[in-house]
């Protein structure tokens, strides 16, 4: 599962049992990503939160862009297991040929401009964050997005970055079934 020791569903008691519920509730089950942080439960639902905020909340961005976002920020970074979940989540929400493509070559997926500029975007702030200026940032507004939509683009950019960090960093394995996760 990990390269760390985890605390299991039923073996969770006090704070992590209540977050393992929450995670229960809108996940579907308790994915590893979340199983990976569950040594330290207030941290784990602190996480929860961002990403519940980040991925499904009210925004400007679609769920679509967003799940864009996930998946090239995670080939970037060859997350295999961000990759896997976010694939088959962005795969629900458009063609499964492009999905798969943002999946292995981000830089040659067929999109629209918008969409291009906002996953060029987030492939720079992966790659080398101190590369970005004001320039990329008016780039984007010349492309049609809003300050809303940049800020949101930055937050789930940066967000993945911080998550595939976690998952790469502690080993964790992807889950043998993923049917039952709502995507």
């Amino acid at each position: 599962m990990a390269w760390i020791r985890t605390i299991g569903e039923g073996d969770a008691e006090g704070e992590l049992r209540l977050v393992y519920g929450k995670v229960t509730t809108t996940r579907g089950r308790v994915a590893n990503i979340f199983k990976v942080q569950s040594l330290d439960p207030s941290s784990l639902a602190a996480h929860l939160d961002l990403y519940l905020n980040l991925m499904f909340s009210k925004g400007k961005l679609s769920r679509q862009q967003r799940e864009m976002i996930a998946v090239a920020v995670s080939a970037e970074n060859d997350c295999h297991y961000c990759v896997a979940h976010h694939s088959a989540a962005l795969a629900k929400h458009m063609d499964e040929g492009l999905a798969a493509k943002l999946a292995t070559d981000p830089r040659q997926a067929a999109l629209g401009p918008k969409e291009r500029a906002m996953v060029d975007y987030a492939l720079a702030l992966t790659r080398d964050p101190r590369s970005l200026t004001q320039k990329d940032i008016d780039e984007l507004r010349k492309g049609g997005l809003t300050d809303e939509e940049i800020l949101q683009l930055n937050l789930v950019a940066s967000y993945f970055n911080f998550v595939n960090r976690v998952a790469t960093g502690l080993g964790v394995a992807l889950e043998e079934e993923q049917d039952s996760y709502r995507y």
